[in-house]
């Protein structure tokens, strides 16, 4: 097997060194001109990391309301700004793979001698231009044909013989059901896939067609985090990316396996983002992934954490729900359980603990909530492993 680099089989740690260290130098140059980062001297390897705070992407947004379009944050080397809704505004390169996307393509097993029907967004948003990026990284000739004009893309497909695919998951699925229509016979035999999800049986679909199509999860702000191999088992954390998985609402590290919220430091010293809460949710897998890639391995996306519910006219929120941890160390793991009987929202807040102080939990409870609802203590590790703070249950009319 041919890898991208040396990169994807350093050992644990080569790796852990090698980040810290480019961590550290990252850290001093924003040390000063980031205020959140004022505890940053305290950070030596990416395992303290957990000393500094979360940076969520509301607080960009309202940095960037207050000073566009980047909010004062460090940027340098950029050609392209572009933006996504919100509006949040994104540095970025048409070169040099900016988003850090070719070691996807690679393990997709797309390369030099490949044609890329670029379906993705070239207007604004920059998943366009970072496969575009990508595919000439690693000696590829792009299409550019953006969205839409489904016939139009068949015809360019056919014509232009591409052999891959890059775009939404669905979008590959109309543009093959359209050439069967038209009796066009297309040349497709990879496909990566990005911004929604990809479900076994499309998956299976495009197998069937003889198209291997692999995806991987990334965002405007960080590029790539994660993608999948041809060993279809997880997806493996990109190299210049420090990825954690904590409890929604906090900054704390989830114990291994658990589901929680991806939080990621992005080691681009033209654009560093420091513990970049992404609201998405997933869990570290256990051991290494066959394909011999050595990086830590997702499950991939498992949801959002954004958990905040209105329960008897109050939003409650995964951080509330949290601070019960925070005042009691004893607890492992808590769920606010929301039921609608009549016309009534009926709670419930299940608490993990080995310790039966009822009453107290019930006093942070009503506290922290502001609301009286039932508490029950439970057994440790009986919540289901989803991620799962706020379980909003509630079932509404069309």
């Amino acid at each position: 097997m041919i890898f991208y680099d040396e990169l994807e089989i350093r050992s644990v740690d080569e790796r852990v060194a090698a980040q810290s260290r480019a961590l550290r130098e990252i850290l001093a140059t924003l040390q000063g001109r980031e205020a959140d980062l004022d505890r940053a001297d305290q950070v030596q390897t990416i395992e303290d990391l957990p000393k500094l705070p979360v940076f969520r992407k509301s607080g960009l947004s309202s940095r960037q309301t207050q000073t566009p379009p980047f909010g004062g944050m460090l940027v340098s080397n950029s050609t392209h700004v572009f933006q996504s809704p919100g509006p949040i505004y994104e540095p970025g390169r048409a070169s040099r793979d900016w988003g850090r996307l070719g070691r996807f393509l690679h393990a997709a097993g797309i390369g030099a001698g490949d044609i890329v029907q670029n379906c993705f967004s070239y207007h604004l948003t920059p998943a366009g231009m970072m496969f575009d990026s990508a595919a000439q990284a690693i000696g590829a000739m792009v299409l550019p044909a953006g969205t839409g004009q489904t016939d139009l893309q068949v015809r360019a497909a056919k014509d232009v013989k591409c052999t891959a695919y890059a775009g939404t998951p669905d979008y590959l699925k109309i543009i093959l059901d359209r050439a069967d229509e038209l009796g066009v016979m297309l040349h497709f035999k990879r496909a990566v896939v990005g911004g929604g999800a990809l479900f076994a049986s499309l998956r299976q679909e495009y197998a069937a067609r003889g198209i291997l199509c692999l995806q991987n999860y990334a965002t405007a702000d960080l590029g790539n985090v994660a993608y999948e191999t041809d060993a279809q088992d997880g997806m493996i954390v990109d190299e210049h990316v420090i990825v954690e998985i904590v409890t929604p609402g906090t900054g704390n590290p989830v114990e291994a396996g658990q589901v929680g919220e991806i939080v990621v430091t992005c080691l681009n010293p033209d654009y560093p983002l420091i513990r970049f809460a992404t609201g998405d949710m997933s869990a570290v897998l256990p051991g290494q992934s066959p394909c011999g890639r050595t990086n830590m391995r997702i499950k991939g996306w498992m949801g959002r954490a954004d958990q905040a519910t209105k329960i008897k006219g109050m939003f409650v929120r995964p951080e509330q729900v949290a601070e019960i941890v925070v005042r009691h160390p004893e607890v492992k793991k808590v769920r606010v359980v929301v039921t609608r009987q009549g016309e009534k929202d009926e709670v419930s807040v299940l608490i993990e603990s080995e310790k039966k102080h009822l009453a107290h939990y019930r006093e942070s409870v009503s506290a922290i909530l502001k609301l009286n609802i039932a508490v029950e203590v439970v057994a440790p590790d009986s919540l289901p492993n989803d991620g799962k703070i706020i379980d909003d249950q509630r079932v509404y009319d069309a």
